[in-house]
């Protein structure tokens, strides 16, 4: 079903002025290497969820894999073998796989998970067990 939801076009508003700050200001390693990857996937969840309401496990689910997805892609690095220069594109796509970037997707799934089950009280979360 689509439909647009006001709680979660805030919550990509926020994340993404978060990220960008993270991207921009270089904080350290920490912050942008991990907490950066983090939220990503926070962000990513709320903005499939302003347009999309659906089983929250389902999209946090596919969230994940998306990301994983990515990442698995810097491994062969894709970037470098299709030529990509542009600096936007390269932040998104990566060119460095870690395995610490696919423990930090897990957090922001697991987060998202917590933050659904916290703060909704509907049918979206009764299949949300931690």
């Amino acid at each position: 079903m689509h439909i647009f939801r006001n709680s979660y076009f805030y919550s990509t508003l926020l994340l993404l002025a978060v990220e960008i700050c993270i991207a921009k200001f270089h904080f350290n390693p920490f912050v942008r290497g991990f907490l950066g990857d983090i939220l990503v996937v926070l962000l990513m969840y709320t903005f499939l969820k302003i347009f999309i309401k659906n089983n929250i496990f389902k999209i946090a689910t596919s969230v994940l894999a998306f990301a994983y997805f990515v990442e698995f892609l810097q491994l062969f690095k894709l970037a470098e073998k299709l030529q990509i220069t542009s600096e936007i594109l390269l932040i998104i796509l990566g060119s460095v796989f870690d395995p610490w970037d696919l423990a930090a997707y897990f957090l922001g799934f697991l987060l998202i998970l917590l933050i659904e089950k916290t703060f909704t009280k509907n049918e979206d979360n009764k299949n949300i067990s931690l």
